[in-house]
């Protein structure tokens, strides 16, 4: 593509925002995915006889193997044209969503679930690099705002629609629901998208590549067993160490190679930089808060799981319409401020919620926190994303994108592994309690009760248990969890305060270009008679 065309000779300009359609549509697929898997998880334990590691090897699977190809999917897409690779990771999604329907044991799902990682990890960067390199820089803003609006919606709505499914149909049709939308996307796609890459693309760094995905993969896999485990476990530890070696020298050869996947001076730029810790931030305390609350509407408050759905229904709808008017509000107050206002609503609502959760409170008390935190998040997110894809030029749009989505990854498993830890030394300070309430209690029930909430509530429930007992533990360990749940919070809260500082000082009021995008800018500038007249400061 030539930047000195004008506006209407751009690749796709004249249809773009139905092709913003389907860009959606193909990114409502993954954001969907995200959660909707978590709703079915029971049925297929039962089905499947999958164990708690294998349920959560079909969770994590994917997230690792998503993580892990990011970066190296949106250097792909750049080089081979990134409609191409939208295209070919809905068709991959498209039969690993089928391969995963067609499972008859874990091991088979597992490996469904891998495979859909490399698909999803071909998805996610090419939507956010086709809007890039097909709108405008004074409509870009709003079109990532609604990118922004879709994603929040689709992880949303992904319990409320597994729910539905699971009360009709078995565990697989979360997966067969896939295959209709990865139609329509592909077909709608095929119409209203045009391609667009690095016309210049530099020979592949296959070095890059060979450090970046183990390296990526040994630091989520690190988080993730840390949460689940101990962060000083030996494994852990390994997989830590693994990680600082290969990504190391993923730094060091990507500083010095003519053909770098990831240009090192990107981060020069503090409206790439500060917009990339920003988001990291923001990921962790969202991903770490809906972590928590789910379980406390399901197990605490005894909601099922399409009721629990519904009752996060708003959190996702404010979340959407705040994201997509983000834009308007970017255009007055400027990135700076809108990224700190937006962090720091996000904290209030982390810090409402740390105070006012109780196991007995009032859904009118939980939706409150919900509608703060997730309007926050709204602020925050699109501005932030817009900032770190207009630091970056368009030859090197799917970079940026995985860049982008990668920060979203790290934050979100740090999140939920790091505040995990928290309310669960909280939880297990607080189940203490049965030792002097219940000296009684055999090792292996409390051992049980301390392995989680739930099992504490499935123990609580076991006619053998007496049921004087039972109440007592189901009263003890929720409790116990809240008080974990409210520390974590609080704690988020204060990273969420941190975070709005660091915006504050290094994140630039407006977003600053690169230098390889100036250049272009003004000839296309030049050409298109001033249409984009204020660009710079979009």
């Amino acid at each position: 593509m030539s930047d000195t065309r004008t506006l209407e000779h751009r690749p796709g300009y004249k249809t773009r925002w139905m092709g913003l359609v389907f860009i959606g549509i193909s990114l409502l697929v993954i954001s969907l995915d995200n959660t909707i898997l978590n709703v079915a998880l029971p049925s297929i334990s039962n089905d499947l006889g999958a164990s708690a590691s294998d349920l959560q090897w079909i969770v994590d699977a994917y997230v690792l193997v998503f993580a892990a190809l990011l970066l190296t999917m949106g250097a792909v897409g750049d080089r081979i044209g990134r409609k191409r690779a939208l295209q070919f990771g809905l068709v991959m999604f498209g039969l690993g969503s089928l391969w995963a329907a067609l499972a008859n044991s874990t091991e088979m799902l597992i490996a469904a679930r891998a495979f859909l990682g490399i698909g999803g990890a071909t998805i996610m960067p090419a939507t956010l690099s086709i809007i890039s390199a097909t709108f405008p820089d004074h409509e870009r803003s709003q079109a990532i705002a609604i990118w922004a609006a879709i994603f929040g919606l689709g992880v949303g709505v992904g319990p409320v629609v597994g729910g539905l499914l699971l009360e009709h149909y078995e565990w697989n049709a979360v997966f067969y629901v896939n295959l209709p939308v990865v139609a329509v996307a592909l077909l709608g796609g095929l119409f209203f998208l045009a391609d667009s890459k690095d016309e210049h693309a530099p020979k592949p760094d296959i070095p890059g590549v060979l450090l970046s995905i183990p390296g990526l993969f040994a630091l989520v896999y690190g988080i993730i067993e840390a949460g689940q485990g101990a962060w000083t476990d030996p494994h852990v530890l390994l997989a830590f160490g693994v990680s600082a070696v290969l990504l190391g020298a993923f730094t060091w050869w990507e500083s010095r190679s003519p053909n770098a996947m990831l240009p090192l001076h990107f981060f020069k730029n503090m409206s790439f930089t500060g917009a990339n810790l920003a988001m990291t931030f923001i990921m962790f305390s969202l991903f770490g808060s809906i972590f928590f609350l789910s379980q406390y509407l399901q197990t605490v408050q005894g909601y099922s799981a399409l009721e629990a759905g519904l009752r996060m229904v708003p959190l996702a709808a404010t979340l959407a319409v705040v994201s997509a008017l983000s834009a308007r509000i970017t255009d007055r107050l400027g990135t700076k401020r809108t990224v700190a206002l937006g962090i720091l609503v996000s904290g209030a609502g982390l810090l409402y919620m740390s105070q006012a959760y109780h196991a007995g409170s009032s859904y009118a008390t939980v939706v409150v926190g919900e509608i703060i935190l997730a309007a926050g998040m709204g602020f925050a997110v699109s501005p932030a994303t817009n900032s770190i894809m207009g630091a970056v030029p368009i030859s090197k749009a799917g970079i940026g994108s995985a860049m982008n989505d990668t920060t979203r990854q790290l934050g979100g498993a740090l999140g939920v592994a790091v505040l995990g830890t928290v309310m669960n030394s909280r939880y297990l300070e607080g189940i203490a309690e049965l030792k002097t309430a219940l000296p009684q209690l055999p090792a292996d029930i409390y051992a049980g009760i301390s392995n989680s909430i739930q099992a504490a509530h499935m123990i609580a429930a076991n006619p053998k248990v007496p049921a004087q007992f039972g109440d007592t533990i189901r009263t003890t360990a929720n409790s116990a969890f809240v008080a974990g749940m409210n520390e974590a919070m609080l704690i988020g809260a204060a990273i969420m305060a941190l975070n709005a500082v660091i915006v504050l000082l290094i994140l630039p009021s407006r977003i600053r270009r690169s230098a390889e995008h100036e250049l272009p800018a003004l000839g296309h500038a030049i050409a298109a008679s001033g249409l984009e007249t204020g660009s710079a400061a979009d």
